[in-house]
């Protein structure tokens, strides 16, 4: 059953880490529960959360698909596909005109992406990240 919601915390840690993203703590899970701009996760018939993503946004024109992942054991049955595309019908309902829709992905995920239309922005453009878990040369936090 796809749900139009965020899943509850410790479903939402247990499937980054199960699913390979990077693990996160309960206080990072909470800001990005009740930050986000949409979610969409997945429960089988016994409730359990097996997929999920999310978008993050201004809810103007810029918007960030983030922490998409499916359980190991759920993979390969179309259940990505179906929260992405929740999440982008989400988007083109309520989000004004002309909205820029971003990801970073891991490899594995390319292939879906591209099938509903995301492309590289290079060269006309660069995808850059700070990671400010990682010190910089002085062993301060970035």
């Amino acid at each position: 059953m796809l749900v139009p919601a965020a899943p509850p915390q410790g479903d939402y840690l247990r499937l980054r880490a199960d699913s390979g993203l990077s693990p996160k703590r309960p206080e990072q899970a909470d800001g990005a529960l009740a930050g986000s701009w949409s979610w969409a996760h997945v429960r089988t018939a016994t409730g359990q959360v097996v997929a999920m993503g999310r978008v993050v946004g201004d809810g103007g024109w810029y918007f960030l698909v983030a922490d998409m992942a499916v359980d190991p054991e759920h993979q390969r049955r179309g259940l990505g596909r179906r929260v992405l595309t929740r999440l982008l019908d989400d988007i083109r309902s309520r989000a004004p005109q002309g909205a820029y829709v971003t990801l970073v992905a891991d490899p594995p995920g390319r292939r879906l992406y591209e099938s509903l239309g995301f492309r590289d922005v290079a060269p006309g453009a660069t995808g850059m990240v700070l990671d400010l878990a990682v010190p910089d040369e002085g062993g301060q936090r970035a």
